[in-house]
């Protein structure tokens, strides 16, 4: 080994590696080999995980929907919302009903009409039976018929309409025919008399005038808050100086009397209705030299600002309101106090006639006075007789 080592051989015997204490294990460990090995399983690779297709299939609770009727190739696709004749969807419902007959089209029943589902299915397939198709005269009516919609009048269109007419109310063509993009006042105000007569006939009309009617109450509520700064900064000759809010018991403790002025007024100033208008109330109580070291006020953010004015609006809507009713009271008041006067007039004038004067109502106008009887002679004899 020590030669080996010095001649870096691996040469040494062997034998010694297998033999311990006399006895040879190199046998035995070809009959003592492991022969229940049990293999590790192999890797299975794992499939990819889609989401969209696992909730799809767990969160199916319904029957798959039937496929839908046929319909005629190259039919013209028309919207509700261009407003074509009644008559052009009569023609094209009679096209698909006789399209549905060469086919052999057979409805089936619609599980969501419940009990009506036999009936419904029946009257339709009815329809589909009865279908003849259309006569050249009719085509010919159809073709005219397609050109007498708003054609040119886009889905994108229509929401634009809508949304402006939301934003300005139904009567600002002018500003509507501004918002939608590449049509004419005149094409907007012809679409707009026909849209108002028709409306009915679209399927989510409900949806549609809800938003309108919303849009209009805005506009409406706007105008009323402008009325009211109107009016209550009409009383004072300096309002930056001389207005006051009654605010009775919601005063809070956060704002001061001199800051709710200033936003008052400049709310004012600057234009209630303008957009972005607490952006810019903001930056003009920031310039102010007044709060030049009031940091509460300087600090306060636009949404902030915005709830504050919405409080004192209400507290000015409130005040005003008191006014004019105490104004309407005064007004009764004073009619009332005219008619009592004047009942009490004539009550003295029905006295003074049953005394036997004249009233001045009566000299003045209205039924001739009788005149007073004649003064009688010394020498009459009737006064001769009551002498004797």
């Amino acid at each position: 080994v020590d030669s080996s080592l010095k001649d870096f051989m691996m040469e040494a015997p062997t034998e010694s590696v297998y033999q311990f204490e006399g006895e040879d294990y190199r046998e035995k460990q070809k009959v003592l080999g492991i022969g229940s090995w049990i293999e590790p399983p192999k890797r299975e690779r794992k499939a990819n995980y889609a989401v969209d297709a696992y909730f799809r299939e767990a969160l199916r609770v319904s029957e798959p929907k039937a496929p839908k009727a046929p319909r005629p190739p190259k039919q013209p696709i028309v919207q509700d919302f261009q407003f074509f004749p009644n008559r052009l969807f009569e023609l094209l419902d009679q096209e698909i009903y006789y399209f549905r007959k060469t086919v052999g089209y057979k409805v089936p029943k619609n599980p969501e009409l419940g009990s009506d589902a036999p009936r419904a299915q029946k009257e339709e397939q009815r329809k589909i039976d009865e279908a003849e198709p259309l006569t050249e005269e009719e085509v010919a009516e159809k073709e005219k018929l397609l050109t007498q919609g708003f054609t040119n009048w886009t889905k994108r269109d229509f929401n634009q309409f809508i949304k402006a007419n939301e934003k300005y109310g139904r009567d600002d063509i002018d500003n509507i025919s501004k918002d939608v993009e590449g049509k004419t006042p005149e094409e907007v105000r012809a679409y707009s008399e026909v849209f108002w007569e028709r409306c009915n006939e679209l399927q989510d009309i409900d949806r549609i005038m809800g938003q309108i009617d919303r849009g209009e109450a805005k506009i409406q509520r706007r105008a009323s808050i402008k009325k009211a700064l109107d009016t209550k900064m009409s009383r004072y000759r300096a309002a930056f100086h001389q207005l006051r809010i009654a605010y009775g018991t919601n005063k809070g403790k956060n704002y001061t009397e001199e800051e709710d002025r200033f936003l008052v007024c400049m709310l004012h100033k600057l234009g209630f209705d303008k957009e972005n208008v607490y952006e810019e109330l903001r930056a003009m109580v920031r310039c102010s030299p007044q709060f030049r070291f009031d940091w509460f006020i300087k600090s306060r953010t636009a949404m902030e600002l915005q709830r504050r004015c919405n409080t004192l609006i209400t507290l000015i809507e409130r005040e005003n309101q008191e006014l004019e009713e105490r104004e309407r009271a005064e007004k009764r008041k004073g009619r009332g106090g005219r008619g009592g006067g004047m009942a009490g007039k004539r009550k003295s004038e029905s006295m003074t006639v049953a005394a036997g004067t004249v009233p001045s109502t009566l000299q003045q106008g209205g039924a001739t006075p009788q005149p007073p009887p004649p003064a009688q002679d010394k020498n009459s004899p009737a006064r001769k007789k009551k002498k004797i």
